[in-house]
């Protein structure tokens, strides 16, 4: 007897999680670009539905990075001490470790919003070269957020951190009105050691 698969859709007539093929069959039916997948088990498949399709398919990609680094590239990276804490970023030369911008300390910030701030202060940066180098992130929730063109953060905006949310502001915004050609990467931490942009301080 075969195992029972669970069926996730994501586009179609009414997306969500199903428990046999007939039912997702009727779900995307007669839809135009429907997407859908199978998963073994029912945990999976409303995780994957849960995080989207985009961030399901950015993470199979992930599986499937080079052997090695593109050291004709940058990479970003941030650091915080506490969560939240004093939070700083920054973003390097791949290849020679050269520091091409640093920001911070700010206070009571988060990591991801550091994470999230160094890609797009790195994008931009690239962009206004016009520089066709790629951007490294060992971040997936920060390259969600980029994607999203939205910082998901459930820190609360007060005083002592109203600089870092302004600056969050502001990349947000440049996200919305920039359609950017950089091409962005997960950096393979497990293979290829810490990004070249870490803090260090682990």
């Amino acid at each position: 007897m075969s195992k029972q698969k669970f069926y996730v859709v994501w586009k179609g007539n009414n997306p969500g999680v199903y428990q046999s093929w007939e039912k997702c069959q009727n779900e995307i039916k007669n839809v135009n670009g429907a997407l859908f997948k199978s998963f073994a088990s029912l945990e999976e498949a409303k995780k994957a539905y849960d995080e989207g399709h985009e961030e399901y398919k950015q993470k199979l990609d992930y599986k499937n990075i080079s052997d090695g680094p593109e050291l004709n590239s940058i990479s970003v990276d941030a650091a915080s001490s506490g969560n939240p804490g004093l939070m700083e970023y920054q973003g390097v030369d791949t290849n020679t470790k050269e520091i091409l911008f640093k920001m911070g300390p700010f206070n009571n910030a988060t990591n991801n919003i550091g994470e999230f701030l160094a890609l797009v202060h790195g994008i931009a940066i690239l962009e206004k070269k016009s520089d066709k180098k790629i951007i490294y992130s060992d971040s997936i929730t920060a390259m969600s957020w980029v994607r999203k063109k939205h910082c998901q953060t459930k820190l609360k905006r007060n005083e002592k951190n109203e600089e870092v949310f302004v600056l969050v502001e502001r990349a947000i915004t440049w996200l919305k009105q920039n359609n950017y050609s950089v091409i962005i990467k997960k950096w393979d931490t497990k293979n290829w050691g810490e990004i070249p942009a870490d803090f260090g301080r682990k």
